[in-house]
């Protein structure tokens, strides 16, 4: 199974960016975490991270025929990106929605989100557990897309 995971803006920041809230670990433990998760299960995984909503736009766009599903950690995006959902709604990968926190329990502006309707799933609010409860969910998925939205 081939996995692109895409980290949104700030998320480079980790361990020093609210760590009341994002935790102390930085986005290179993260990084770590995910590829020792992703090989002892046999998943190929490519992990990105950008600032720039372009870029992970092209990088949804260039995902078509490349990867079984994509992890998407949109950040701030999810709660103002509508050219995020409709770069989503235009792949056939089916993407999974991570967040660290809880955003459903933040801030009101949180609440908006235009990632998860058009998202097979979403995992949230354990932090980097979040990860790996999306990569768990991927393994017992499989790589059969029949009916991914």
């Amino acid at each position: 199974m081939k996995v692109l995971v895409l980290n949104g803006p700030n998320l480079d920041m980790l361990g020093t960016r609210e760590p009341s809230i994002y935790g102390k670990q930085t986005y290179r433990d993260l990084v770590i975490e995910l590829k020792k998760e992703a090989k002892k299960e046999k998943i190929k995984l490519k992990i990105i991270q950008s600032n720039f909503e372009g870029v992970l736009i092209e990088f949804l766009h260039r995902a078509n025929n490349k990867y079984d599903y994509i992890i998407l950690n949109a950040a701030g995006l999810t709660h103002t990106s509508v050219c995020l959902y409709d770069a989503i709604k235009a792949i056939q990968v089916p993407v999974i929605e991570v967040h660290l926190s809880n955003i459903d329990q933040r801030e009101d502006f949180r609440k908006i989100n235009y990632v998860r309707p058009v998202c097979l799933a979403s995992f949230y609010g354990k932090g980097f557990e979040s990860y790996k409860d999306a990569l768990k969910y991927l393994i017992k998925r499989g790589v059969s897309h029949d009916s991914h939205r």
